[in-house]
Order: C-alpha cells, then sequence, then structure tokens
C-alpha cells in the first residue's frame, strides 16, 4: 500500500516538476512541512494529494492559455445588418497574448467578407495594453485576425483564413453579440447620429450620458452637461456616415453663456487615421478654464500643439453659423453672424490652413460638450447647447 502511495506522489512531483516549477513545488514543499509529523501517514498522504489537485488546478489555465497561442476578444459588437458603404459603427475588443509587430485585420461580412474600415487603411491599432477599436461598415458577421508583419490583407474574401502560417488568430462574431447594449441613435438634419455613452478621455476624461442628447419639437439637437452626484456627465453626437471632402456646417444658439470650464465642439474624428491624428478638425468655443481671456473659440487642424495649427478669436453672443469647408491640401473656416453662412455683413472670423491638411478616410462628423478637467475655475452649474441645423454640402 505505502510503494502504491509513493509512486503515486512521485509521478504527481514528477507532473509538477514539468509544468509547476517554480512556484508550485515551492508551495508544496511547504505544504508537506504544514502537515507535521502528528497526522497519520494516510492522513498526511491524503492531505499531500490535496496539495497536489490544488496545484494542478492553479497552474492548468496558465498552461492551456500559453499552449493555445494568442486569442482575440470583441467587447463591442455591431447590430448585424446587410451593410452598405453609408453607416458605420464603432468595434472594438482586446488581443491576448500578442507579440510585438502583429497587426489586427476587421472583416465585416455582407454576402463576402469586406476588409475594414477602408481596402487602403486595412489595419486596426492595437495598443499597449492590447485593446483596439475602430469603424466598420455593417456586416451580418464581424471577424479580427491577428497576423504577422509583412501580411498583405485580401480586399474581399469568400473565406477566412484559418489559424497557421502568417495569421496567428482568428475570431469571428456574429452582429450585436456582446453584452453591451448598442448605442442609441438619433435623427437630426435629416441624417443619424449615434449617441455616446462610454467614457472619453477628451478633456482629462468625462462620462457621457445618453439622456443629455435629444430633438426637440422643431428638430434643433440639444446637448447637455449634468449634474450626476459630486460630478457631471457629458453629451456628444456622431453622424453614422462619412462624407470626405466638402462643406460642413453648423447653426448653433446663443453659446455666450457657457463657463469657462464647458468645452462645446464641432469636429471630425476617425479611429483608423492614426497617422493623420485621427484626420480631426475642429471649431471649438471655450476658454479653456480662464474666464478672462477675451477669446473664448479657436479653430484647430490637429494636432493643436504646432503654432500654425490653430488660431483663436472671439466668438460674440446670440446665433452663429460656424464652417469649414474641405478641399485637397486646403481647410476653410469661417464663422458669421445669424443662420445664414454666405453672410458678408455678419463676419466673425475666417481663416484658411493649407498645412497638416489630412485627406479623407471614415472620419465622421461630431458634436460635443464637455467639461474641461484642467481649468482654475470647476463648473458650477448645468450647461446646454442647441444646434438649429447641420448640413453638408460635397
Amino acid at each position: 500500500m505505502r510503494n502504491r502511495i509513493a509512486g503515486i506522489l512521485g509521478l504527481n512531483l514528477f507532473f509538477f516538476s514539468r509544468f509547476c516549477e517554480p512556484v508550485s513545488i515551492a508551495r508544496f514543499r511547504r505544504w508537506k512541512a504544514r502537515i507535521g509529523a502528528g497526522s497519520t501517514y494516510r492522513g498526511r498522504t491524503a492531505k499531500l494529494l490535496g496539495a497536489a489537485i490544488l496545484c494542478v488546478l492553479a497552474n492548468g489555465c496558465n498552461f492551456r492559455r500559453e499552449a493555445s497561442g494568442p486569442s482575440i476578444e470583441f467587447t463591442r459588437v455591431p447590430p448585424a445588418s446587410e451593410g452598405g458603404p453609408d453607416k458605420l459603427d464603432i468595434i472594438e475588443g482586446k488581443v491576448i497574448g500578442g507579440r510585438p509587430g502583429q497587426q489586427l485585420v476587421l472583416y465585416a461580412r455582407s454576402g463576402v467578407w469586406w476588409v475594414q474600415p477602408l481596402v487602403n487603411d486595412a489595419f486596426t491599432l492595437i495598443r499597449q495594453d492590447g485593446k483596439w477599436i475602430n469603424s466598420t461598415h455593417l456586416g451580418t458577421e464581424y471577424a479580427a485576425l491577428l497576423v504577422e508583419p509583412g501580411y498583405h490583407p485580401e480586399s474581399t474574401l469568400s473565406a477566412l483564413p484559418s489559424t497557421g502560417g502568417s495569421v496567428a488568430a482568428v475570431t469571428v462574431v456574429p452582429g450585436g453579440s456582446t453584452n453591451n447594449p448598442i448605442s442609441k441613435t438619433l435623427f437630426f438634419s435629416g441624417y443619424e447620429w449615434r449617441i455616446r455613452d462610454a467614457p472619453s478621455d477628451r478633456g482629462g476624461g468625462n462620462n457621457y450620458n445618453a439622456s443629455n442628447a435629444w430633438t426637440d419639437a422643431n428638430g434643433a439637437l440639444h446637448l447637455r452637461i449634468a449634474k450626476a452626484g459630486d460630478d457631471w456627465t457629458c453629451a456628444e453626437v456622431t453622424l453614422t456616415r462619412s462624407f470626405g471632402y466638402g462643406t460642413y456646417t453648423f447653426v448653433v444658439k446663443d453659446t455666450s453663456q457657457l463657463e469657462a470650464a464647458a468645452v462645446f465642439t464641432m469636429f471630425t474624428w476617425d479611429y483608423s487615421g492614426t497617422d493623420q491624428n485621427h484626420r480631426e478638425m475642429d471649431v471649438e468655443i471655450t476658454r479653456w478654464g480662464d474666464s478672462t481671456t477675451s477669446k473664448n473659440a479657436q479653430y484647430i487642424v490637429q494636432p493643436f500643439y504646432v503654432p500654425e495649427n490653430s488660431t483663436r478669436f472671439s466668438a460674440p453672443s446670440g446665433e452663429l453659423t460656424h464652417t469649414f469647408h474641405w478641399e485637397p491640401g486646403r481647410l476653410s473656416f469661417r464663422t458669421v453672424r445669424g443662420s445664414d453662412a454666405g453672410s458678408k455683413t455678419g463676419l466673425v472670423a475666417e481663416h484658411v490652413f493649407t498645412s497638416g491638411v489630412p485627406v479623407p478616410g471614415v472620419e465622421s462628423a461630431r458634436i460635443n460638450l464637455y467639461v474641461f478637467r484642467f481649468s482654475k475655475e470647476p463648473p458650477h452649474r448645468e450647461a446646454e447647447v442647441v444646434i438649429e441645423k447641420f448640413e453638408y454640402l460635397p
């Protein structure tokens, strides 16, 4: 009997030395010492076997993870749809166990698999923490491929590749398959807009609540900064389409009542455009926390820290119309009083950028109202901005 038990223990110790070293063997010896000579042989043996099982359970998951290689998780999946060239949504997730240099390629299935978000912009950035996010056209299913350096994605596929060679991992999910609810949308000026409900690091970090964005009986869009306990929640809407070059117009009611810590922005943003500062171009109404400054607005083509990429001006009270005309190598901003974008008598400010102007990708127009967390003067009251009209002309 003793020989059989000793053999079992020896086999377990061999197994531990292969898969549990160095931590678990040390723990095993400590457990053995703690059992003590006062126990019966059979009792000590049972406890040692129990310790062996604990070792296997404690290390088994890690061993299987290493053996199975990298994997891809989806944390946000757009709804299932036959898709098309017009509508975009957000898709995001995380790469687990990836190596430096590996890249992510996304596909959406609409009949066949289409690379996302664009044929000439087919890779999605993987952050240092493994997380990734991008825009995608809609499909019935969504796929993510973790690929080795030098991989050349096909624009369309009838079937996805298998794992092996230059493909390190493949994950496929049906549309709308994550636990995260699909973002709410609203219709404004004839277009569908997605309402932000996820936190953002813009302004130093803010939370967003879908109830802070709505349209009224006249069709105007309302954005609000609302009190939430000891903090604030903000508002943002995103156009679900990408237009590219053309003229973007925003007619906005009086913003002069905004506190110094509030920021109201009309801008473009592209998750995939990391090499072009996310194709961000902004009209911003804010004092950046300083109520003494006379200039409360600015035009920007990112990055803002390049001196020639921004210009500040004073936005007066009353209704204002802000436009920017985007064309190859040129970005022209203009602000006028009233709702007539072409007014020659109500000009407030204008500026033309010819340096750092991005080329189109899958950027979308966005409008937000948030708190500047680095303000010398924190907000004291809720804020609201009314946007009467948005217009795009090619």
